[in-house]
């Protein structure tokens, strides 16, 4: 079964606003916290809300305290002013789109015009729209209900910003003919307009399309409303748990699109229950395969065996030949380091990736004990080959096991920075640091107790290609890392400029490899391994056009791409 995840699926920008503004407002506003109605229309994230104290009035109280933030869809403006009254401090979290829609009411509103608003009457967004019109609003839901209307002397038109585009169409190419004086505005969201152009595609090349999104979500009953208008079936879920898997047994191409409230980690959780099916249903070797995958991936094996891939690689480039010992220490140490990593992130995985939150959560006793045992025998091995050595292997293990203790008392900090994890962006640069000492680095401290020219290039490509693996995994990540207070670096400069950034030294750092080579100061395996950075390039680049879905297959992909470094020394080992 082939699996499509519309381009436009999830948070709109709205929304991803007002959710960054609740999430921030705890650390910057006076509690306790409050929403003026529900934030928007999505139980998992209310659900959220809720477990870090943040409640819902649907009443404005004679007296309150703290901070209250207006809801996604925006309210009266009487009703901002009796909560400012009451004692509250007001954050407005309406929707920019819904806000213009605002402007546009009140603006004609003042010079006498009647407001006419398409739309679903009972809906907060409308019954916000309302307040601004005053005694001279009416809602309509169709062409008939306008029909009915006197004729106004003056009028403007305005659609619910997650109104049907076909709909509101048909309601203007009438008002245009019949009521030439009236003013008309195009006030759907321009991601609502793409999100039912693209679902209406997506169903003509599909057999069935998943819609992602809560019950109570207007713009989420419509992409339903729009895929069965051509004719396909739509399964409307609030989540993978309201999936019935037996309805896509017989299906082959599967899309699947979500709401504008929809976050991510739900419609991740759905690709991979429905990714997790089709390959179940599929042949034994891929489900073998898919199983090994998973394994290799959740145990960290395959992760220790791409740094020990990579450290071949960077020894092979040095000139250095007897790297048994220094490959099995770095791999050792990658695979302790990564396993405690996953233990401390669990709380983001409940969200990123709750298979392997569960996963560490069943097996944690276990795993620390692996974890320990090789980084314990790690040190042992370092320690036969010099003080030097073992002395960097230690710090770098005790910086690790340090991320998250606090280092500095409160009142050197003031309740910040008290930890190294408090850093921002520093997990993402500190895991290419470790894993650039221990692949470059080291091996150099081993065979001539110290660095050279060649450690430096080396150690700058390995650094690079670590971290563009990193912050592209955290990319994947944002919304999880936002919830629970992570700063990465792309929660700090934006998903587009990281990816951008990403794409630049992975341009760069071939070009570091071949320049080297060319003055002799690395060997000439440098040409070979320009291939891994271009690959991690492609694999970003892929994703970004939407090719590439997150999951299993893209997480192995991306790894492998240090196995491929290994493999491309081997081979030029073998021709030398």
């Amino acid at each position: 079964m082939k699996i499509t995840i519309a381009k436009t699926a999830g948070f709109c920008m709205g929304v991803r606003r007002a959710v960054e503004m609740v999430l921030d407002t705890p650390s910057k506003y006076n509690s306790p916290i409050y929403t003026f109605g529900p934030l928007i229309h999505n139980p998992q994230v209310l659900d959220l809300l809720s477990e870090k104290g943040i409640t819902t009035l649907t009443k404005v109280p004679d007296h309150g305290e703290g901070t209250i933030l207006i809801r996604a869809h925006g309210v009266p403006p009487e009703t901002k002013d009796q909560l400012s009254r009451a004692g509250f401090t007001v954050l407005d979290a309406t929707c920019p789109r819904v806000i213009r829609v605002q402007v546009i009411i009140r603006k004609h509103t003042r010079k006498g015009y009647t407001t006419i608003i398409v739309g679903n009457r009972n809906h907060p967004e409308v019954v916000g729209l309302l307040g601004y019109a005053g005694q001279n609003g009416y809602v309509i839901a169709g062409t008939e209900e306008l029909k009915a209307l006197p004729v106004f002397d003056q009028a403007i038109i305005v659609a619910q910003t997650t109104q049907n585009q076909q709909l509101y169409e048909q309601i203007t190419r009438w008002t245009g003919k019949h009521r030439a004086h009236y003013k008309i505005f195009n006030t759907i969201c321009n991601s609502t307009s793409r999100r039912q152009i693209e679902v209406k595609e997506l169903a003509h090349r599909s057999d069935a399309i998943v819609v992602v999104g809560g019950r109570e979500s207007g713009n989420t009953r419509r992409l339903a409303e729009i895929v069965r208008e051509t004719g396909k079936p739509a399964f409307q879920v609030e989540s993978e748990t309201d999936l019935n898997l037996a309805d896509f047994g017989s299906l082959n191409r599967v899309g699947i699109t979500a709401g504008a409230s929809t976050p991510n980690w739900v419609l991740r959780r759905v690709f991979r229950t429905l990714d997790k099916e089709s390959i179940t249903k599929g042949r034994a070797l891929h489900r073998a395969f898919f199983t090994l995958r998973r394994a290799l991936l959740l145990t960290n094996i395959y992760v220790a065996l791409g740094a020990g891939s990579l450290c071949f690689a960077c020894a092979e480039l040095q000139g250095f030949y007897d790297h048994f010992s220094t490959v099995l220490v770095t791999m050792l140490y990658v695979f302790s380091m990564h396993i405690m990593n996953n233990l401390i992130g669990a709380k983001a995985d409940r969200f990123n990736d709750p298979g392997r939150a569960h996963f560490y959560q069943k097996y944690k006793l276990p795993l620390v004990l692996l974890a320990i045992m090789a980084g314990g025998y790690g040190l042992i091995i370092a320690a036969t080959m010099g003080v030097l050595p073992f002395t960097v292997l230690l710090l770098m293990s005790l910086l690790g096991l340090s991320y998250n203790l606090p280092l500095l008392p409160d009142i050197f900090t003031k309740g910040r920075y008290r930890s190294i994890r408090d850093i921002p962006g520093s997990k993402t640069v500190l895991i290419a640091i470790a894993w650039g000492v221990a692949t470059a680095v080291f091996p150099a401290l081993v065979h001539i107790n110290g660095i050279s020219p060649a450690t430096v290039v080396v150690f700058f490509w390995s650094t690079a290609l670590v971290f563009a693996r990193t912050a592209f995994f955290d990319i994947l990540d944002m919304q999880g890392d936002r919830i629970v207070g992570r700063e990465t670096i792309p929660l700090l400069f934006g998903e587009q400029a990281t990816t951008r950034f990403l794409k630049l030294i992975l341009t760069i750092s071939p070009l570091v490899l071949i320049f080297s080579a060319a003055i002799s100061l690395v060997t000439s395996l440098a040409v070979g391994l320009t291939v891994s950075p271009v690959f991690l390039y492609l694999v970003i680049a892929f994703h970004e056009k939407g090719h590439m879905l997150p999951g299993i297959r893209l997480e192995f992909l991306v790894e492998s791409g240090f196995i491929l470094a290994g493999l491309i020394t081997l081979t030029w080992m073998v021709f030398n």
